[in-house]
């Protein structure tokens, strides 16, 4: 009995043509996880781009304008930083044309502050990673919209608004706009190609 199972060969293979059954091939596919998409929209080709990713999709699609509006304000944050650490009078009397400022600490402090977010901005300039940019562009906008609040309801306050706080006002405002709009723009999803 045994010889006759050592003797007795298996049935022959029966050979199917997978490039020609549609079905076979879908299934197989849909098995290996090629060719559905993914949650951005994505078609995968292989398995291989699936484990590796697509290197388009991480890309940064940069707004026309971004890196100057970037570098802008790395300048205008870390030149008002240094002048208020070296020179807080003058500083307040500009802005307020009103040179009894108390303490020169809060504006020295307010320096030290300006002059952290400033290095944030420099080292975001350098980056290609959108998180990083964005969250930049959204401290910035936050910097810029409370700003603006601060600095209206002081002038109301004095009830005297000087040409160069009408000024601070308006750059705080365009400040907050552009920094607003390049945020929603990184932010967008890049079109296929």
């Amino acid at each position: 009995m045994q010889d006759t199972m050592a003797t007795k060969q298996p049935p022959p293979l029966m050979k199917k043509h997978s490039q020609t059954d549609l079905v076979s091939r879908l299934k197989t596919r849909k098995i290996l996880g090629v060719g559905g998409e993914d949650d951005d929209g994505e078609v995968h080709r292989s398995k291989i781009s699936q484990v590796l990713g697509n290197e388009i999709k991480f890309a940064v699609r940069e707004p026309l304008g971004l890196r100057l509006w970037q570098f802008i304000s790395a300048i205008l944050f870390t030149g008002v930083a240094l002048m208020a650490l070296t020179f807080p009078d003058q500083l307040y009397d500009t802005v307020f044309e009103d040179s009894s400022v108390s303490t020169k600490i809060s504006i020295r402090m307010y320096g030290g502050a300006l002059l952290s977010l400033s290095l944030i901005m420099w080292n975001s300039l350098y980056t290609a990673e959108k998180v990083v940019i964005r969250w930049t562009l959204l401290t910035e906008a936050c910097y810029f919209g409370i700003q603006l609040i601060v600095t209206a309801l002081s002038l109301t306050e004095n009830m005297e608004i000087s040409h160069a706080a009408a000024t601070l006002l308006s750059c705080q405002g365009l400040g907050l706009l552009l920094t607003t709009y390049f945020y929603y723009q990184v932010g967008r999803k890049a079109k296929k190609i």
